[in-house]
């Protein structure tokens, strides 16, 4: 099934297959006239499905009032009009991405704080990870918390392959877990389950989380769970196809160079349509019995990046 949206406008999908994605997406205007944004929060616990939304909601007004503030106190750095760079610099990030960066770690700082503010939800062991994109210009900003991931679709001489973007911030990270232990947070895989590191209590086991990072999860926020987003920037090339963000249901059973594959025919025959894609992938494996129709939800663009806007197909 897809679910489809108009370039032009701004639309949040609403997903409620148990705590699977919530989506953001809007087209144009973000932060520039032809500026974009796109998002997935997947959620987790008994509340997981309530924080994503929440989530989805809040935040993308959130960075971008954190980022027109920061704008009022450096008016100099931002431009109404196009990422400015320096003209010997036309592969590095612009000098606004830092603005941009800043703006993320604080927005989600004070995400975390207004959903632990909320009495009448108990986020203790529930809470959603988020990977967001911001387009500025031909500057793409990526904000990354947990195990949901952005990867990339750009033409080579092969053909499409798949750049990963982000980072997926699992307690099996090496850098992840000691931050982790520093904080008493223990990091252990159930006998089960011995290819899954999980957080758990110092004294007691659970609530073994399976990410590093995430929104709520307020009871190892003192043991190493930070909502703090690692930050990254790609600039757009005429070679980037198409970008897809969704969870960890989708690459802990494809690669990315088979979801890029899947998407990339998806984009050929939808060419015309001009359209930015939900897509939902059907997946047969007999080890995920709960949820063997469906596993996860991409967030998809079937539209062609050139060099100061959006040209759809």
């Amino acid at each position: 099934m897809g679910i489809c949206a108009s370039i032009s406008s701004s639309v949040m999908h609403d997903d409620t297959y148990g705590h699977e994605n919530a989506v953001y997406y809007r087209g144009t205007g973000y932060g520039i006239e032809n500026g974009g944004f796109g998002a997935v929060f997947d959620g987790h616990g008994k509340n997981g499905h309530i924080v994503s939304k929440i989530v989805r909601n809040r935040l993308p007004s959130l960075l971008l009032s954190q980022r027109n503030g920061i704008a009022k106190i450096s008016p100099s750095a931002v431009s109404t009009k196009q990422s400015e760079r320096p003209e010997s610099d036309q592969s590095g990030p612009s000098k606004n991405f830092l603005k941009w960066k800043e703006a993320c770690v604080r927005a989600f700082k004070v995400m975390d704080k207004e959903i632990k503010l909320l009495d009448s939800l108990d986020c203790s062991c529930s809470g959603s990870t988020a990977v967001v994109v911001v387009k500025q210009g031909e500057d793409l900003v990526i904000a990354n918390l947990g195990d949901s991931r952005a990867v990339l679709g750009t033409r080579t001489e092969n053909g499409i392959s798949a750049v990963q973007l982000t980072t997926d911030f699992k307690p099996g990270v090496h850098s992840e877990a000691e931050r982790i232990r520093k904080f008493k947070g223990r990091v252990l895989a159930l006998k089960e389950e011995p290819h899954i590191q999980r957080v758990w209590l110092p004294y007691d086991d659970s609530p073994g989380l399976a990410m590093s990072r995430a929104f709520g999860d307020f009871v190892l926020k003192n043991h190493g769970i930070i909502a703090i987003p690692d930050v990254s920037y790609h600039r757009l090339s005429p070679n980037d196809q198409f970008l897809v963000l969704a969870s960890d249901g989708v690459w802990d059973v494809l690669s990315n160079d088979e979801v890029v594959s899947i998407v990339s025919v998806v984009s050929s025959e939808e060419q015309q349509q001009k359209q930015w894609w939900m897509l939902q992938l059907l997946h047969g494996n007999t080890s995920f019995p709960t949820q063997r129709e469906m596993i996860a939800q991409l967030f998809v663009s079937s539209c062609k990046w050139e060099r100061h806007d959006i040209q759809t197909l």
